[in-house]
């Protein structure tokens, strides 16, 4: 049974212990691409698939903020294992959000056991990446029998349960809870992305796989009323982004200490003496901490929109989290760039791999584009138009 953190500082010292051990190995995982069964399973047992249960199941109910904290912390250490329970903590939020009472207690009890969800959302070929073209008829007992292919499907080799997205007849979108063990169930490991090397994040194969109604969840009802549902989604990708940005300045002022020669010219021991190394580093470390201020801004916003929602904190909910999305997008492509800088031509060495930092944030920040972001910002900024209410902002 996993451990339940007793509070949001218990959970983010876990996840920063549990950050610190996978660190130690993260590059030779990369390289390799050793899937990291052991290490999801040590996810598991330290209660980190469990942090967003309400206290009223018997979960340690984290706010936002707190949530946040503990991605970055786990992302720093390895930005792989990082995203694998992204899309769980989404799915526990559409059940949140859609699921009934019967639906929630079942699956959070499955949670609080140690059991935790994947995800089948993506398609190819249909014309947006919200367009869903799999199976999903009908079934004379109320249920419905799924049949097709989704991809990249984040975390779903190291799932119990994998979460499907798809439509009905009036293209209402439904979320279909299916045991990863089903034996219509294939689930292949082809990633083979430049970067997040080992989410897991294949192709899974749907074949007559039959669903009970008391596995379905209106996705759609959700954007019927004011909500926070998309910018958590979002804000989740944020702190990604940003604890592969946190991953990357760490490494590096590692390796200026022990890698780094200083320029003859600038007269000093070491490199982390010189003082151009200093002021770039300055900058880098600037643009991590205004990564780190502007999600937990956007956490709170979260949690302050969560606590009394109305139209006007979900909106600035979404802004915010908008705000942090663009800005980790940046600085995360910029801290894993700039540090080879510091360190020079050794940085370069292959076997090193320093270069998978920057390899995890271009892979991952092309999941949304940032345009859109700052287009959802400007808008809300300048004329006062809330984001919209499509679980993307």
């Amino acid at each position: 049974m996993p451990r339940i953190p007793a509070s949001d500082t218990e959970a983010i010292a876990i996840a920063r212990r549990v950050a610190e051990r996978l660190t130690a190995d993260d590059a030779r995982r990369d390289a390799e691409r050793d899937l990291p069964y052991e290490e999801v399973r040590d996810l598991t047992e330290a209660g980190l698939f469990t942090l967003s249960i309400p206290r009223s199941h018997g979960g340690p109910e984290l706010g936002a903020r707190s949530l946040g904290e503990v991605f970055t912390e786990l992302t720093a250490g390895d930005a792989s294992i990082g995203q694998i329970p992204q899309n769980h903590y989404f799915f526990v939020n559409v059940l949140a959000h859609a699921g009934t009472e019967e639906q929630r207690a079942f699956f959070y009890r499955e949670v609080l056991a140690g059991r935790h969800f994947g995800n089948a959302l993506s398609e190819r070929g249909t014309r947006t990446a919200r367009e869903f073209a799999i199976g999903f008829e009908s079934h004379p007992d109320g249920g419905r029998v799924l049949n097709g292919t989704k991809f990249y499907a984040t975390g779903s080799l190291f799932a119990h349960w994998i979460p499907v997205y798809a439509n009905d007849e009036e293209g209402r979108t439904h979320a279909a809870w299916v045991p990863a063990d089903h034996p219509g169930v294939q689930v292949e490991d082809d990633w083979n992305g430049m970067g997040q090397r080992t989410t897991g994040s294949g192709t899974v194969r749907f074949d007559q796989v039959r669903v009970p109604a008391e596995h379905i969840v209106p996705v759609y009802t959700i954007f019927e009323k004011d909500e926070v549902f998309g910018a958590f989604g979002q804000y989740l990708h944020a702190a990604l982004d940003t604890g592969i940005a946190v991953g990357a300045l760490r490494e590096g002022k590692r390796l200026i200490h022990t890698l780094a020669r200083p320029r003859l010219e600038a007269g000093v021991e070491r490199a982390a003496d010189e003082g151009a190394v200093i002021d770039g580093f300055g900058e880098l470390a600037l643009k991590v901490r205004s990564a780190r201020a502007l999600l937990r801004d956007a956490g709170d916003a979260l949690d302050a929109a969560r606590a009394d929602l109305t139209e006007q904190r979900a909106a600035e909910a979404s802004a915010a989290v908008a705000a942090a999305r663009a800005q980790s997008d940046a600085v995360a492509l910029a801290v894993s760039s700039g540090i080879f800088e510091l360190i020079g031509t050794r940085a370069a060495d292959r076997d090193l791999n320093l270069h998978r930092h920057w390899r995890n944030a271009r892979t991952h920040t092309l999941h949304d584009p940032r345009r859109l972001k700052l287009r959802y910002l400007g808008g809300w900024e300048l004329n006062d138009t809330p984001p919209p209410r499509n679980g993307l902002v």
